[in-house]
């Protein structure tokens, strides 16, 4: 206790000595610009650099990717978005999207412009020291003139996590830059992770959270660390790269301005673009090792042993490597052009390894399951596809974009992605309203490892039919009122997913998914209340079991101390309804369909206060506050696996730029 105590107080330390350092200066550090780019073309979106104190506790809250989010408790551990429409299809490597909420992407990438060098770091912190959740990020940005830009990022958690055997390690890196010239441009960067983690299999018993003096004979106190769990001797590991690489040549001319008055000499020239010749490199693999030591414990867990009796350890590798070339009619080079237009077709080649090849029919030792299916040790595929973009952007009555993918030969013959949104904005009582409506329709297979895998514990050969999916749906946003409304409705067919035996199944009926989102922003003065509710519903929930309302409330005082302090004081309230919550699975890390315990129905509340001085941040927060006082007891977000007790955090972000 002693060691945590003054780990508290360096930190605290620190942060003041940095802020009152940093309180001398008055410096404008935002970068001149930022952007995300779209695969597979590398198209720009605008975005801007995260500096807001408002909600900043929430980097230390598990559960903060979403207002339903179903896991294993830690942070940086597994978990599945229980929003349907924010939820990812399975990709190629199914281990990652478990995952894919603290695994850096194309899409969360951003590159920065700077006038001057910028260096973020942040660390935050909490609990005791059997139970300490630490997360440090660091963000660097530079340019070498104005065209050539570099950077990178680190992020690492260490999280022991609040109940035995569930420690996180997660560690990822990456570099990137950028090079915006009048004809050529460059964006790349590189991505490695390393993620280890301890797999308990759950509690043994909910009572120890549910009701402790019934299972430990009266005493309602509760060493959380002294909770059994289902494993004690298993980790998952995940190791992986990402390599993207997109080059742009732009075709155009030069736009001259003038001095008609004097000298009729040329003041400035800009270089106009028409046209765009694109490739893009994009490679990425990936590694998973799951083990277990304990022999006994796997029998136990584990309803099918094929490959050995002494323990697991089972590894699964992929490798993919697309190469995209496409060409782009600019949109705006002259008044005509009032949209722009793209057209690219790309070769994916996919290769993945499993753990050994095995044969059908065949009992590799005494005592074990025989192999229910033939599984090649490596497979390949080459996939082309081809598509279109048709976009306009620029100016203020109306965007649209449209874009349309087919697969044409390798296996994905037949494979249509399609989506598309548009928008309109116009004035109201001094504000933007945006009025936007989307839609996307696709028939595809599935993802290479839902038809064949072999592990230790599950082994797989499927003839899965491709699935057909179709959303519609539109968001009006109104500033003035401080209102968000998003309402969709989404059709599926042979919808997939991981059922009941912790295999790939299939629906063949028609299921449908119906949501609406209302997010209301209140304010007066220095009171402000932000509130965010989901209503969802699915057709069948033994399929798609789904929360039907989940909703997110944070009550807060903002307000300016001595004209530099920025304070934002309050209490914040995750709820959900109950339902057939989808349960982990540690040998694939996948959230599978169970229909014996319902989770949900607590409040997860969180007493915060942020800050801000100058080029600093921090924050400090009683996590679960209501935790065994009010709000329910049964905090599961997933069946067997209780989320985090109550627990004091605190964290700091500092802006090092000169």
């Amino acid at each position: 206790m002693r060691k945590n105590t003054l780990k508290y107080i360096v930190l605290v330390l620190l942060a003041t000595t940095v802020l009152a350092v940093h309180a001398k200066k008055d410096q404008k550090i935002e970068p001149s610009y930022a952007w995300t780019i779209d695969e597979p073309l590398g198209d720009r979106t605008e975005t801007e650099i995260d500096t807001s104190f408002v909600n900043y506790h929430l980097i230390a809250v598990p559960t903060s990717p979403s207002i339903a989010y179903a896991t294993t408790g830690n942070m940086g551990a597994p978990g599945e978005d229980q929003i349907f429409f924010n939820r990812d299809s399975y990709n190629d490597f199914f281990f990652e999207n478990s995952l894919a909420a603290w695994l850096h992407s194309t899409d969360s990438h951003v590159f920065y412009n700077t006038r001057i060098p910028m260096k973020l770091l942040s660390h935050t912190t909490g609990g005791n020291k059997y139970s300490n959740q630490d997360r440090t990020m660091v963000t660097f940005s530079g340019n070498a003139g104005k065209r050539l830009q570099i950077g990178a990022n680190l992020d690492y958690i260490y999280s022991k996590g609040s109940y035995e055997h569930q420690a996180d390690k997660n560690f990822q890196w990456n570099l990137g830059g950028s090079y915006t010239g009048d004809r050529y441009e460059l964006q790349t960067f590189f991505n490695h992770y390393a993620f280890t983690t301890k797999e308990n299999g759950g509690i043994t018993d909910d009572r120890y959270i549910t009701d402790p003096a019934e299972v430990q004979g009266g005493d309602t106190r509760v060493d959380n660390k002294s909770i059994p769990t289902r494993l004690t001797s298993s980790e998952s590991n995940m190791q992986g790269t990402h390599f993207f690489f997109n080059n742009r040549y732009k075709v155009g001319f030069y736009r001259y301005v003038r001095d008609s008055i004097k000298t009729d000499s040329i003041i400035s020239k800009t270089y106009v673009p028409v046209t765009s010749f694109i490739w893009t490199l994009d490679y990425r693999d990936g590694r998973h090792r799951f083990t277990n030591k304990s022999a006994s414990e796997d029998a136990a867990f584990f309803k099918n042993t094929y490959l050995s009796a002494a323990g697991t350890a089972d590894t699964t590798r992929y490798m993919q490597l697309t190469n995209t070339v496409g060409i782009s009619m600019l949109e705006g080079f002259n008044k005509w052009a009032k949209f722009g237009f793209s057209a690219y077709a790309y070769h994916q080649l996919y290769r993945q390894t499993m753990q050994c090849e095995v044969e059908e029919g065949t009992v590799i030792a005494d005592g074990l399951d025989p192999i229910p299916a033939s599984i090649p040790r490596v497979s390949t595929e080459n996939r082309f596809y081809a598509g279109a973009k048709l976009s306009k952007t620029q100016g203020s009555l109306l965007h649209y974009t449209a874009n349309v993918e087919l697969g044409v030969a390798g296996g994905v013959e037949g494979d249509l992605f399609a989506d598309g949104d548009i928008d309109t904005q116009f004035k109201m009582l001094g504000d933007t309203v945006t009025i936007r409506g989307y839609g996307a329709f696709s028939t595809a297979c599935q993802s290479s490892m839902l038809y064949q895998f072999a592990s230790n514990h599950y082994i797989w050969d499927l003839d899965l039919a491709k699935t057909t999916r179709m959303r519609v749906g539109g968001e009006l946003d109104l500033p003035f009122s401080g209102t968000n409304i998003n309402v969709g409705y989404e059709t599926l067919k042979n919808y997939t997913y991981f059922g009941n035996d912790n295999t790939p199944t299939q629906y063949g009926d028609m299921l449908s998914v119906f949501s609406a989102t209302l997010k209301q922003d209140l304010s007066f003065r220095a009171l402000h209340w932000d509130n965010e509710v989901t209503y969802q519903t699915s057709s069948n929930q033994q399929v798609l079991p789904l929360p039907k309302i989940a909703l997110y409330s944070n009550l807060y005082l903002q307000f300016l101390v001595a004209k530099v302090l920025h304070v934002q004081l309050g209490v914040d309230c995750n709820y959900y309804t109950s339902y057939y919550a989808p349960r982990y699975n540690p040998a694939t890390m996948t959230f599978h369909t169970q229909d014996e315990i319902k989770c949900g129905d607590f409040m997860f509340m969180n007493a915060y206060a942020n800050f801000r001085l100058k080029k600093a941040r921090f924050f400090v927060m009683y996590s679960h506050a209501n935790g065994k006082i009010f709000g329910g007891d049964n905090y599961f977000s997933s069946p067997h696996y209780p989320l985090n007790p109550r627990c004091f955090r605190l964290g700091v972000s500092v802006d090092f730029t000169n």
